[in-house]
């Protein structure tokens, strides 16, 4: 277990286990902490369900029928979500990463050989995190594959800005004209849709 914490008060806990956050608490406008992420109470609890607040791969998302085409060579992966490929299959959130105070954060690395889940390539994949003094917690993502392959990085954080309660009164903006149709087992039909109406 790791801790960011800054001058203004901003705490954010971090995990070996799927490179995780399991709790950030921001003071609001009084001062008083709030914990804005979804997490499991204790360590013992992850990998968490639903990747809560982990570091997802080798591959975030879906891949359509757990195969994809490269370099005229397609790649069976592991089915996980019906005939579909989810995050990586077990992927990296299911792993225990090396984590170390480093770099003014903390980084987390992680090997993942030629043929893990049926991905091609060895990677070596770096998360750097770290919080500033105006509370901003920063996310790093480094990978380098020794050969072709595919690779998409994210964190799985679930947000409540209220800090407790339902989230069903707030509203997100994204500055965005258009938006990827997914289909109705949410994989992408590579159509851009306009936001507008």
């Amino acid at each position: 277990m790791f801790t960011l914490e800054n001058r203004q008060g901003m705490k954010v806990t971090l995990l070996e286990t799927g490179a995780s956050i399991q709790s950030i608490l921001v003071p609001d406008r009084e001062g008083r902490l709030g914990d804005v992420v979804l997490g499991c109470d204790k360590e013992a609890g992850y990998p968490a369900p639903g990747c809560l607040g982990a570091t997802v791969g080798r591959f975030a998302n879906r891949i359509a029928g757990a195969a994809f085409p490269l370099n005229g060579k397609t790649y069976a992966v592991t089915k996980n979500e019906g005939e579909n490929c989810l995050h990586g299959g077990k992927g990296y959130h299911m792993r225990k990463w090396h984590g170390e105070y480093a770099e003014g954060g903390v980084l987390f690395t992680l090997e993942s050989p030629d043929g893990e889940e049926g991905f091609p390539g060895k990677l070596q994949v770096r998360v750097l995190m770290r919080l500033s003094e105006d509370n901003a917690l920063s996310l790093r993502y480094r990978a380098h594959a020794e050969g072709d392959t595919v690779l998409n990085l994210t964190n799985h954080s679930y947000f409540n800005l209220a800090g407790s309660g339902t989230i069903l009164d707030q509203e997100l903006m994204l500055d965005s004209p258009a938006y990827l149709e997914v289909d109705r087992q949410l994989i992408p039909t590579g159509r851009l849709m306009d936001v507008e109406g």
